[in-house]
């Protein structure tokens, strides 16, 4: 096998099944059809995977074109092994709810911190929206 530097690697990755680790934290599943020099990706049939514990859900997407920068982890996915999980697949609304009870618990969780920390004559600067990525 020839080394190909950059993105020509995946060449021999089109139509494979791929997960897509993006930077904002969302995780795709699906069909690499393209890839450019860019890195930016056309996955086909992709959902997008939630995980909140040990549950999971699946919203499907259909064709998801990404833009190569917003990609952190391109990986294929073992179909053989891809049922294979300790995992439970739940219902959209009810990963979506799970969802919102661990961000308002996150939330919640900061909130306490902050408010330690004032009482203790220390402050955290807020963060840039930009300063995420």
């Amino acid at each position: 096998m020839n080394y190909m530097p950059g993105t020509a690697s995946l060449i021999e990755d089109i139509d494979k099944k791929h997960l897509v680790l993006l930077r904002d934290g969302r995780t795709l599943i699906g069909f690499l059809r393209s890839i450019d020099q860019f890195a930016n990706l056309v996955l086909h049939q992709t959902v997008e995977r939630i995980h909140v514990g040990k549950k999971y859900g699946d919203i499907p997407r259909g064709i998801f074109i990404v833009r190569g920068e917003n990609v952190v982890l391109l990986g294929e996915i073992d179909l053989e092994k891809e049922s294979d999980t300790v995992l439970k697949q739940v219902s959209i609304e009810e990963i979506l709810e799970e969802q919102r009870v661990q961000q308002q618990a996150k939330l919640e969780a900061e909130k306490a911190k902050l408010q330690a920390l004032k009482e203790r004559g220390l402050s955290i600067p807020k963060t840039d929206v930009l300063d995420e990525y």
